[in-house]
């Protein structure tokens, strides 16, 4: 999806070190676990979480997570799923959370099916993160003052809105990057459709757990 400089740089923004623990939500293709993996190194640690929300998807997202784990050199990998709000239960305390694509989905009904919030989660993030630990959201921006409006209907949401949800959980902004954006991004669009899809203008926070 990116290019190898703007990979390192994300993973810089990120602030991922040999050594870390990183939770990576919603994973997908896992392509972050694996670049995390590589990182973190063999004193790190690597959850690859899957939310229960999706566990059901046909692409069986957890199992393909586990035959991840089971690749070559990624002993310090961990599949692990279950409910969102329960992430802290199937996790160890972490130094980063990495949610990349996701965010606006937790106000979504798919999400939302198992009664998480999006208020819910970030306590729960909130919870697992050590002291100055970096909660890392990558998202397709919605129009200024959209609010969650196209969350469902366009995969996209309102940076502010976002940074507003988070900093009520107890986190303080620590960074943003424009690295991603896209001002020629009209915002009234679906992030799939052809005409958009892979460069949506996108916004990045690092968060912080003081």
């Amino acid at each position: 999806m990116y290019d190898q400089s703007k990979l390192s740089e994300l993973i810089r923004f990120a602030c991922v070190d040999a050594g870390s623990t990183v939770i990576d939500v919603y994973p997908g293709d896992g392509d972050w676990t694996r670049l995390f993996s590589d990182v973190v190194g063999p004193k790190g640690r690597v959850y690859s979480f899957v939310p229960a929300e999706v566990a059901d998807f046909k692409n069986d997202p957890v199992g393909r997570m586990r035959t991840l784990a089971k690749e070559p050199g990624r002993e310090n990998v961990e599949a692990v799923s279950a409910d969102l709000v329960e992430m802290p239960q199937a996790t160890q305390p972490a130094d980063v959370l990495w949610l990349h694509l996701f965010y606006h989905d937790l106000h979504t009904a798919l999400i939302q099916k198992k009664g998480a919030t999006a208020a819910d989660f970030n306590r729960a993030v909130y919870e697992r993160l050590k002291p100055g630990g970096c909660y890392v959201i990558v998202d397709h921006a919605a129009a200024a003052g959209a609010g969650t409006g196209d969350a469902q209907s366009l995969h996209r949401i309102d940076p502010a809105f976002v940074r507003e949800e988070v900093e009520a959980a107890g986190f303080v902004l620590d960074a943003k990057s424009t690295m991603l954006a896209n001002n020629d991004d009209p915002h009234s669009i679906k992030v799939f459709d052809p005409s958009i899809k892979g460069q949506t203008d996108r916004f990045a926070y690092r968060f912080v757990k003081i």
